[in-house]
């Protein structure tokens, strides 16, 4: 059902490729997770980070540049599993029609959310800018050319195929754009009101959600 094309990746200086190199690369990012969910990002260092994933300091910044670098690294892993997740529920419950896509799409979140570590401080984007905007570009973590939701937006079009090819492409990713920014206010409202979430508002999320794509032409 998807098509795999990405857009620009977040920064990293060196691509992991023997598998002595990812293990330790996949041991830094899970590291960073954990400590965003104890300590948040202000206080993140990249210090504490290479103690926790067990890596000399020097290690971390042959990937990573610095902080920025490693957030970003993280949400774009974020992203790439929940769009994994997510493309594995759409395929067990074919035929998807743009409702069903809203609703498995909103449910996948939540349940990331609720369980995967450092998912709750930073999704796609820091969940509450903590950092100051001098130090990190927040809202271009996943790609330095456009913002974070539009980011997620271009990747949800590629796996939605079919679904979201009729019309202007553009208007398109523009239409998936403004739902997550109602979806993204709409959950931070329902995991304030509640640890996992307040049910009614994560109802209501997929309710305005599909309300807004069920007038789009593009999302029929």
């Amino acid at each position: 059902m998807s098509d795999r094309t990405n857009p620009a990746p977040g920064p990293v200086r060196r691509r992991p490729v023997q598998q002595r190199s990812l293990e330790r690369y996949g041991r830094i990012l899970d590291a960073c997770a954990g400590l965003l969910d104890e300590v948040g990002a202000t206080a993140l260092t990249t210090k504490e980070v290479a103690q926790r994933a067990q890596v000399p300091i020097g290690t971390l910044y042959q990937f990573f540049a610095g902080k920025e670098d490693l957030l970003a690294a993280l949400a774009g892993r974020n992203l790439d599993r929940y769009l994994q997740r997510l493309d594995a529920r759409l395929a067990a419950a074919a035929p998807v029609g743009p409702a069903v896509f809203t609703d498995l799409a909103v449910e996948e979140f939540v349940a990331m959310k609720r369980a995967v570590p450092g998912f709750g401080q930073l999704d796609f984007g820091l969940a509450v800018p903590a950092v100051p905007t001098d130090f990190l570009d927040d809202r271009h973590l996943l790609d330095t050319g456009v913002d974070n939701n539009t980011a997620v937006a271009l990747r949800l079009q590629s796996l939605g195929g079919e679904l979201f090819r009729a019309g202007d492409p553009t208007a398109t990713t523009l239409t998936l754009r403004v739902a997550l920014e109602a979806a993204d206010a709409v959950l931070k409202l329902a995991f304030r009101e509640a640890p996992d979430g307040d049910p009614a508002l994560i109802a209501e999320c997929k309710r305005l959600v599909r309300g807004y794509l069920a007038q789009q032409p593009s999302a029929r």
